[in-house]
């Protein structure tokens, strides 16, 4: 596995916590380079001086847009493909949700947590710039189906550069069957809120504590059988000549909405 982009790899550097077989390919370092080498070094990961045709070789194989190494290239063994942030969703409700069920069992208010599901975003360049969001501000889990969305290894290379490494942290869980994952939310006390035109403006929805996003695809919007799931449609109020606006972007409203408000 080819990894390009000074975030990318400077995030992947901090979040691998198993080093071996990982090397950094750099060429002439300057001083972003020169930051990421010291931090690989600190990790104990192998670094290797080498030149522009080398990394050019290296990164062949990778879409266009990712081959930019701009001087430094970071190659994993296959086994590390799949990232540490990676979740099974059972096991994060058991964990995130259980704690917050007996506060609530002893009359105490209950932690927030965020939610965020993409319900067949299939660009990677939009699944990225939502993971990012969710770092910035603050959501603890996203939530991808395992079939019709972007999700293969040259995908996840460009959601990790679109997310500028935030997808190394984010939680991601993926799901064979979104309409179960939110039954099983909802079971834990999750509200669920989908993201589509001529629902409540988001500026006079009072939030739940514990609140789920359901971003819908770029084209059709959210699955009717999980539109049917939604507790609330929330709508996000505009006044330009087009009639919507990015996924991406549209997430980003709503995350800082709920970041606002908490």
């Amino acid at each position: 596995m080819v990894v390009t982009g000074f975030h990318s790899i400077e995030e992947k550097v901090l979040a691998l916590s198993d080093t071996k077989g990982v090397k950094l390919l750099y060429s002439k370092p300057g001083p972003r380079v020169k930051k990421i080498l010291e931090k690989a070094g600190q990790a104990g990961i192998l670094c290797e001086q080498t030149d522009d045709q080398k990394l050019n070789e290296a990164v062949r194989s990778l879409p266009e847009a990712l081959r930019d190494h701009r001087g430094i290239v970071m190659l994993l063994p296959d086994e590390k493909k799949e990232g540490a942030n990676l979740v099974n969703l059972d096991e994060w409700i058991k964990v995130n949700a259980s704690d917050k069920a007996s506060d609530a069992d002893k009359g105490s208010d209950s932690k927030t947590a965020t939610v965020v599901i993409l319900d067949r975003v299939t660009d990677p360049h939009n699944v990225g710039a939502i993971i990012r969001s969710c770092d910035q501000f603050g959501a603890d889990l996203v939530i991808l189906p395992e079939h019709n969305s972007a999700s293969s290894i040259a995908e996840n290379e460009i959601i990790g550069r679109t997310s500028a490494g935030a997808s190394s942290w984010v939680p991601v869980a993926i799901v064979n069957n979104l309409v179960r994952a939110v039954e099983q939310l909802k079971n834990a006390g999750f509200w669920i809120y989908g993201a589509d035109a001529g629902g409540e403006t988001c500026g006079k929805i009072d939030f739940a504590e514990k609140s789920v996003i359901i971003m819908g695809s770029e084209g059709t919007g959210i699955a009717r059988l999980l539109k049917k799931q939604c507790d609330t449609i929330v709508s996000i109020p505009t006044c330009g000549k087009i009639d919507s606006l990015n996924v991406s972007v549209a997430a980003g409203v709503l995350l800082y909405e709920l970041f606002r408000r908490r």
